[in-house]
């Protein structure tokens, strides 16, 4: 759609999550509107996800360091196997590297994205997830949560993800796991879950779990796109294959949005292990969440407003 066929205010009436525009049918937005997800089948390109992958690998050999990206490893795999695609599990904050941000970039995938944010759009937080065989300790399970915990900028119906699988995702490799509906709940508390074993950094989970929710596995091939609401509780299975179960995902904003002081809230210890992080990493003594945030953010698409 063209910035003016989208209005970014939800119109009054049907539809409180989706902006009116000739991309969804009445019935993908009433989908989205009752469940807080909508999966698009073969949305990217083969040609592209090779691509992605290609630059992945590269990443894991260390040919390419994208300022900024956090490469996140198994350190208990290194001794055996180096830094390879056998121990690298995600790569976060990609936006410095040209290749994979292209991801963010894709006209194809715009122009859904449009259908949540509005013409103006912030591409927030990038991740490129490399699954790893996992059938023993649960490492790389991620607990179910709401994304929006890690977010200091509302409104949330402004937000949405984009998760593309990068190869067939089902029960046995990890597929993402969605409680269709709870997109309408509020930000829940969200800590480390109580499990034996070290659990992953920032890898928070629900503290108060509704174990009897109904759960969806949305099993998705290579291609596929799922767009979902930050407030949708959702989480990932282990893998129990042999491969890696890859997926590249965005969560971008209209730049409308606006940040928030999260100090007091549910939040804000958050903010702390986050800032905490950022300060050893990069020896820096005075560091803001929104700080963060600004440096993550890139316009995509229209003109930057607040964020």
């Amino acid at each position: 759609p063209t910035s003016a066929q989208v209005s970014a205010v939800p119109q009054p009436g049907r539809f409180c999550y989706t902006l009116d525009n000739d991309v969804l049918t009445t019935e993908q937005r009433q989908f989205y509107e009752d469940n807080g997800y909508l999966l698009i089948k073969k949305l990217v390109s083969d040609k592209d996800i090779e691509r992605f992958r290609k630059e992945f690998l590269r990443i894991c050999k260390k040919e390419v360091n994208p300022p900024g990206a956090m490469i996140m490893k198994d350190e208990s795999l290194r001794s055996q196997y180096g830094q390879s695609e056998k121990v690298v599990n995600k790569v976060q904050d990609f936006q410095e590297d040209k290749e994979l941000f292209r991801y963010c970039t894709l006209p194809e995938v715009l122009k859904y994205v449009e259908c949540f944010t509005g013409p103006n759009i912030m591409a927030m937080h990038t991740m490129l997830i490399n699954k790893l065989p996992d059938s023993d300790k649960q490492t790389f399970l991620h607990p179910m949560h709401q994304d929006l915990h890690y977010f200091p900028f509302r409104p949330a119906d402004r937000i949405v993800c984009s998760w593309t699988a990068m190869e067939r995702a089902d029960q046995d490799n990890g597929c993402l796991v969605v409680q269709p509906g709870t997109h309408k709940e509020p930000l829940k508390p969200h800590g480390y879950p109580k499990q034996e074993g070290k659990a992953n950094k920032l890898f928070h989970g629900l503290l108060d779990e509704d174990e009897m929710s109904p759960r969806v596995h949305l099993v998705m091939e290579k291609g596929d796109t799922v767009f979902f609401h930050p407030l949708l509780i959702h989480g990932s299975g282990v893998n129990k294959t042999s491969g890696f179960r890859k997926s590249i995902s965005c969560h971008f904003a209209s730049s409308q949005c606006y940040y928030i002081d999260v100090k007091n809230t549910d939040q804000e210890h958050l903010e702390k292990e986050i800032v905490e992080i950022v300060r050893k990493k990069y020896n820096a003594t005075s560091v803001e969440l929104r700080d963060i945030w600004n440096f993550r953010a890139r316009l995509v698409q229209g003109e930057r407003i607040n964020l």
